[in-house]
């Protein structure tokens, strides 16, 4: 296939400084006194452990106490979430493209320190798909392997982020999805279901294959991301399901290409071939530091997860030891189920971390060499 070339997507614009003087002030009062309330509350709570509160202190404080020009939003808006939960890891979440440059002394240095090694003065790469052919299949013997989920997320230019979406922006959403995903061709092509009037049979198979979200956790509802659940929100899917785009969920979309078995190579195609197409009806919020913008701080850059499912009985029998391997081949070894889910019959569900500062191709390949790696030891153990 080749390298894919990426719309030139616009970057984030900047901000003019000779206004940042009088930020404060156009912050309503009842607002400033909710923001101070939470800096306190956090520097108060001795068990927190967040990026968040390492990283506000109180001279970034006062750097921070602004509000972005276009949607008004405030540093409330980007750290209630992990004010409410004090056990986050990370805390934050940005509630307009703009706050990744507003915001910059306090979120600079959290995402330096949650993608590690990308550091203050870095810059992402451009957009790069590579040839998904060289990635190929983990798996040849069927022994290892059990599925495979990529998945990425994407802005609409033009938005909000989640967390200040209007009832009448998320059906704008909705409503200009439902037609581009109309616009699909070939093996990417499907149907879009609302979840407001999804047919019973169809809840139940996407339900089945774990393919249908839920309202999101007590760390996405903290940071608003889950008002008027759940109008404007809604799955597309191909026939096969296995392609899969979700709307309004955490970002305005989130594509997902799904394979039985081994074959990554395939999985990562078809992840191209209906972003790709995307691309060409849709523009992207997009910023020349930090690839393409999410509501996360953690899912920024390529945006790209590819998590493999895979059967590791020899090495999941030394918990310990297969942590310090992946970590040397910079994976991430997850439960079999995920994220704070024990490991079952040697299943453990394994992707990459890091989406800041490599690219697409680079990324997936990561993951591809890693999991090769695995097996290997697997066999030899």
């Amino acid at each position: 296939m080749g390298n894919v070339p990426c719309k030139n997507l616009q970057v984030l614009r900047k901000r003019d400084d000779d206004d940042d003087d009088d930020d404060d002030e156009l912050i309503d009062k009842e607002i400033r006194d909710q923001i101070d309330a939470a800096f306190d509350t956090l520097q108060k709570d001795e068990n927190c452990n967040s990026l968040l509160k390492k990283h506000l202190t109180p001279d970034i404080f006062d750097l921070v106490k602004k509000k972005t020009s276009l949607y008004g939003a405030t540093l409330l808006d980007v750290i209630q979430s992990g004010v409410r939960n004090l056990d986050s890891e990370v805390g934050v979440y940005a509630p307009d493209a703009e706050s990744y440059t507003v915001f910059a002394p306090l979120l600079d240095r959290i995402i330096s320190e949650y993608h590690g090694g990308f550091t203050l003065i870095d810059r992402h790469p451009p957009c790069n798909y590579g040839d998904p052919s060289e990635i190929g299949n983990l798996d040849t013997e069927g022994r290892f392997v059990l599925s495979i989920r990529i998945r990425c997320a994407r802005s609409i230019q033009g938005y909000p982020l989640n967390a200040l979406l209007t009832r009448d922006q998320y059906s704008g959403i909705e409503s200009r999805m439902f037609t581009t995903l109309g616009r699909l061709q070939g093996d990417v092509a499907g149907d879009y279901y609302p979840l407001t009037i999804m047919p019973d049979e169809v809840r139940r198979r996407l339900t089945q294959d774990n393919l249908l979200f839920k309202e999101g956790d007590r760390f996405m509802q903290a940071a608003n991301g889950c008002r008027d659940w759940p109008m404007g929100r809604g799955v597309f899917s191909n026939a096969d399901r296995t392609f899969v785009i979700w709307v309004n969920e955490a970002d305005h979309v989130r594509v997902l290409s799904v394979e039985q078995g081994g074959d990554l190579g395939a999985a990562y195609e078809r992840l191209v071939d209906g972003l790709t197409q995307l691309e060409d009806k849709v523009t992207f919020s997009h910023s020349s530091r930090f690839g393409f913008i999410t509501f996360s701080p953690t899912e920024l850059g390529t945006t790209v997860r590819a998590s493999v499912r895979l059967r590791l009985p020899r090495l999941t029998n030394e918990t310990t030891k297969l942590q310090e391997l992946a970590n040397k081949l910079r994976l991430r070894i997850r439960g079999t189920e995920g994220e704070q889910h024990e490991v079952q019959g040697g299943v453990v569900d394994v992707r990459n971390h890091e989406t800041l500062g490599l690219s697409e191709f680079d990324s997936v390949r990561q993951v591809a060499d890693g999991v090769r790696e695995l097996i290997r030891m697997e066999k030899f153990s």
